[in-house]
């Protein structure tokens, strides 16, 4: 089924230079001098859009005004579009009448998202969350679906409303009921068509096709038709940049690193779409923090995050950035980010496995170890990264774990089938010896063993010891030895058993 959303930012030049996630206030945009957007806050003031510099300050003096900022606005839009290039490839921009649009085609996605409910509700989601407000309109037309979202935005009730008429005949319905203003090739012939009578699409539908294209061109019966399916629509999709390196101003100086997490969570909501779009997940990504300028200039701050898996999904990469944000004390004020996609990797296609894992599948272990270690620091979380020894202080050798997955096993690895601890002591502790036997709180009773290792000839250090696995009274296990060659009985303590 061919579906398509249309998604209409009403409020984008005022969004660009104050996101939704901004702290309350009266803001307002000019263009030529006059009011084009407000805040509620400034429009409970009483500024109106149409309303001249003079009046509005004259209205309400505590209002800021901010010139339009047109390329902010076309950057934002293309960060929109990467950000829903997530949900399906097929992504274009919708400005013929100078308004913030866009149009994604959807009919191949339904299944996967969970139908058209859902995947509207994820599409206004994601926009929301990049600091813009949407409305949103449905159909089996692309021209039809942009103007039931404009027709939400001259009558929304509330955020993210939605209009959707998925077969054509609920569709025409739909717009025969919109003012023909909407038709943007209609706009330069409003005096005309409204002298003549006609106020809605459905009245421009019945005009005479021959007589409104000598007075209105052939524009208008176009757009006309492509709304109702009438006519073959063709569009330049949007594509994903080779690289991802997006940076973004933010509108006020963040003194606390939390109080990024908005500005953050955008950034990676774009790295997703495009990750998606690339069939790409990323193993490797940099959040560089710019501070002040000029005189008194400090170095930008740079978190580096390192994935013990490639990954692709928002959010788990904003836990780990998150986790890493709340150890972070910022040097100074933070007043623009950049995020880069540092080592990628093909996206890996999903299990087909008929029954899930026991205890979770392998990634979900290794995203275990990447929040533990966002949240305890890379040294705090260990794995093992045995050597090819058999004196255990040396094989028993630790690392990172985000760098266990990029770890290549080495092919001279000794492999023991002996029973060995866990838990080594970094010093063997020497036992006292009661009746030739090795004491450490009550008497040890050799279980197994020994475990003899004679090794070390070539290195100077050479161990020759016989290990047992002793237990105490109370039923605990532990790892102890003794030299082969000491004319003393000495006995050591080398490691427990959990």
């Amino acid at each position: 089924m061919r579906l398509w959303i249309g998604l209409h930012l009403p409020l984008l030049p005022l969004e660009t230079l104050r996101p939704r996630w901004c702290e309350p206030g009266m803001h307002a945009v000019l263009q030529r001098d006059s009011v084009m957007a407000a805040t509620p806050d400034a429009l409970a003031a009483g500024v109106r859009p149409g309303m001249r510099r003079g009046g509005a300050l004259a209205i309400a003096p505590g209002v800021s005004l901010h010139e339009r900022d047109v390329k902010r606005e076309q950057d934002a839009l293309q960060s929109v579009a990467l950000t829903l290039l997530q949900y399906t490839p097929h992504v274009v921009l919708d400005a013929l009448d100078g308004e913030a649009g866009l149009l994604m085609e959807v009919g191949a996605s339904l299944r996967l998202f969970g139908g058209p409910r859902a995947l509207c509700r994820l599409a206004c989601d994601s926009v929301m969350a990049l600091g813009f407000t949407p409305r949103i309109g449905m159909a089996p037309t692309a021209r039809g679906a942009g103007l039931l979202a404009r027709a939400r935005s001259r009558n929304a009730r509330h955020e993210g409303s939605t209009i959707r008429a998925l077969k054509i005949s609920s569709l025409q319905r739909c717009l025969d009921a919109l003012p023909f203003e909407l038709l943007p090739a209609a706009q330069a012939h409003a005096d005309l068509l409204s002298g003549i009578g006609c106020v809605t699409l459905g009245d421009l539908r019945r005009l005479p096709r021959a007589g409104l294209q000598r007075r209105c061109g052939k524009q208008v019966a176009s757009e006309l038709d492509q709304a109702y399916g009438d006519a073959a629509e063709l569009f330049e999709w949007i594509e994903a940049p080779s690289v991802f390196s997006k940076r973004l101003e933010l509108p006020d100086r963040i003194e606390h690193a939390e109080g990024l997490l908005f500005a953050v969570r955008r950034l990676l909501a774009e790295m997703t779409g495009w990750l998606v779009a690339r069939h790409l997940a990323v193993s490797r990504f940099t959040l560089q923090l710019e501070h002040e300028r000029g005189r008194s200039a400090v170095p930008p701050t740079m978190l580096e995050v390192a994935l013990a898996e490639a990954a692709w999904r928002e959010e788990h990469l904003l836990k780990l950035l998150k986790e890493r944000l709340a150890r972070l004390t910022l040097a100074a004020p933070a007043i623009a980010l950049r995020l880069e996609a540092a080592q990628l990797s093909p996206l890996a296609p999903a299990s087909e496995s008929l029954f899930p894992e026991p205890g979770g599948t392998p990634a979900d272990y290794r995203r275990l170890l990447e929040l533990l270690t966002a949240r305890l620091g890379e040294q705090a979380v260990m794995t093992p990264a045995p050597v090819a020894d058999y004196r255990p202080e040396i094989r028993n050798a630790w690392q990172p774990a985000t760098q266990a997955q990029q770890r290549q096993a080495r092919p001279d690895t000794v492999e023991s089938h002996a029973e060995r601890p866990f838990w080594l002591l970094a010093e063997p502790v020497a036992l006292l010896v009661r009746e030739h036997r090795p004491f450490y709180g009550s008497p040890l009773t050799l279980l197994s063993g020994p475990e003899r290792i004679e090794c070390g000839w070539w290195d100077d250090a050479f161990a020759a010891r016989d290990y047992y696995i002793g237990m105490d009274a109370d039923g605990a296990c532990y790892w102890v030895c003794r030299e082969r060659f000491d004319l003393e009985e000495r006995w050591f303590l080398h490691g427990l058993f959990a």
